[in-house]
């Protein structure tokens, strides 16, 4: 897949744009000032494989506190702030890796300048952050609505006065609940700026909802060659966006890391209790970080066969099982070591 190429930044030690990974966001659902609950979920996420987090800042307390959470986690912290510009100026000074702003809804052009001012002297970018709601209204005007031109140039009215104040360390996220305005607006704004583009469907929804449609949305845009970093917004732990996120990545070659797990959806056919092995081989193989297509199938019509195209696999029998590599049968063992010789077998894979 071509990828439009953008502007580079960085986001603390995290490339964003210039062909560089895609990274992976997700935002924290804690009260930010309290650290001890923040500084986990935060490394929670890092765990599950975030590449940078985001936290809001509502008042003095919470931005005091970016200073030690910074230093009890290792991925970068961007701080969101909404109307008050004065908790930008302190977030900034506590170490902030990012700000996310809407320019328009901090004060005039004067807090502004004093926000962008602060950002130079720190070296650090901005996020201007545009959605559906928060579209100018001299654009619904103009443009007879809240759709893609009204968001897109919304958006850009801002980026541009940034510009007048020689600042360019930018990426712009625009986004709507709505799948079909979102492509469209992320697709116009991407064929008029090179800033990079940070990518979400927003107020997507609980976690199996919220899943499907930023999958479909997220996935449209991205097959586009359009975007440079992504958050999943879903109603629940925010650990299961970073899931999701990776696996929408990973299902368009996006991602490059770990085990890449395809099974068969089961039917008649199926002899072994396949689900349960399915479920338990996610759980085992997710910390291994070897880049491996693992095929898990029910019976051998979709295993050496459909399957062949695995680095290795399971093709279930009746009660047995057959251990596959590259479509070439390499052992028969019992049910109940079927996963525990996979995982034997990814360990020891070499490419031949």
């Amino acid at each position: 897949m071509k990828r439009k190429i953008t502007k580079k930044i960085y986001v603390g030690n995290v490339p964003v744009g210039g062909g560089s990974p895609i990274s992976i966001q997700s935002m924290t659902n804690t009260i930010t000032k309290d650290i001890v609950s923040t500084v986990n979920q935060i490394n929670r996420l890092a765990n599950e494989g975030c590449d940078i987090s985001r936290s809001a800042i509502n008042d003095l307390d919470d931005a005091l506190a970016i200073t030690k959470i910074k230093s009890l986690t290792t991925i970068p912290f961007i701080a969101d702030i909404q109307y008050d510009y004065k908790l930008a100026l302190l977030a900034v000074e506590n170490g902030a890796d990012c700000l996310r702003i809407n320019p328009g809804n901090i004060g005039g052009k004067n807090r502004v300048r004093e926000v962008v001012r602060a950002c130079k002297d720190h070296n650090i970018p901005i996020r201007v952050g545009v959605n559906s709601g928060s579209v100018n209204q001299k654009f619904i005007d103009k443009f007879n609505g809240v759709n893609k031109e009204s968001i897109v140039y919304s958006a850009l009215d801002q980026v541009e006065f940034l510009e007048s104040l020689n600042f360019d360390k930018i990426k712009i996220s625009i986004k709507s609940s709505n799948v079909n305005v979102c492509v469209d607006s992320y697709e116009l704004l991407s064929s008029l700026c090179d800033y990079p583009l940070h990518l979400g469907i927003t107020e997507a929804g609980p976690t199996f909802r919220g899943s499907i449609k930023s999958a479909v949305g997220l996935g449209i845009i991205l097959s586009k060659g359009i975007g440079d970093t992504i958050r999943v917004s879903l109603t629940g732990d925010p650990v299961e966006e970073v899931k999701v996120a990776k696996e929408i990545l990973r299902s368009l070659g996006l991602y490059k890391e770990g085990i890449d797990l395809i099974s068969c959806p089961t039917c008649s056919r199926t002899k072994i209790d396949l689900i349960s092995i399915v479920q338990q081989a996610e759980k085992e193989l997710k910390h291994i970080d070897k880049k491996l297509k693992i095929a898990i199938m029910g019976c051998p019509v979709n295993g050496p066969g459909e399957a062949k195209e695995a680095d290795l696999g399971i093709a279930g029998g009746n009660g047995k099982g057959l251990i596959f590599k590259k479509g070439k049968i390499i052992k028969k063992v019992e049910e109940k070591d079927l996963l525990k010789e996979l995982i034997v077998e990814i360990n020891n894979y070499k490419e031949e």
